[in-house]
């Protein structure tokens, strides 16, 4: 796996990046930033430190797919961790095996850091070689989107 860091920096406090980036007071919000990586990008379940949390999105034939992670850590406006270890196959969770060997145990994790009400996002994450080139373009476009929606909202 590859280390992939990505930086932004957006005019607004952390506590505002962290609940726009999470979606924690409108569930648009995260689906906004994160339609760069699928336009019907979603999630189900808690952001609650140890808690399970599928990252959803519907493919070009309707079928439900994504990652299965864990909240690893959550410091509210200063970093969240996210491990993956599975994926979602329409309603089948994959935990094991060639499909998810390559990458599980991953990380994505954020880091907020605020000065003067300006907030500086930091996003380290592994990927697997076959998504370096794709991250490395889509991150960027995504982390542009949240600074739009959290500057604006």
């Amino acid at each position: 796996m590859q280390k992939l860091q990505f930086k932004i920096v957006i005019h607004t406090t952390a506590q505002k990046v962290y609940e726009t980036m999470l979606g924690l007071k409108n569930k648009s919000t995260y689906e906004q930033w994160t339609a760069a990586f699928n336009p019907t990008s979603t999630y189900e379940g808690s952001w609650e430190k140890g808690s399970k949390m599928h990252f959803l999105g519907v493919d070009e034939n309707g079928k439900k797919g994504g990652m299965i992670s864990e909240i690893e850590e959550n410091k509210p406006f200063q970093f969240v961790s996210i491990k993956h270890y599975g994926i979602l196959d329409g309603d089948t969770e994959i935990i094991s095996g060639e499909q998810v060997e390559q990458w599980a145990g991953g990380h994505e994790n954020y880091s907020m850091t605020e000065n003067q009400g300006i907030t500086t996002l930091t996003v380290d994450m592994d990927s697997v070689d076959e998504f370096t080139d794709y991250f490395n373009s889509t991150y960027p476009l995504a982390l542009e989107k949240l600074k739009e929606i959290s500057e604006r909202e």
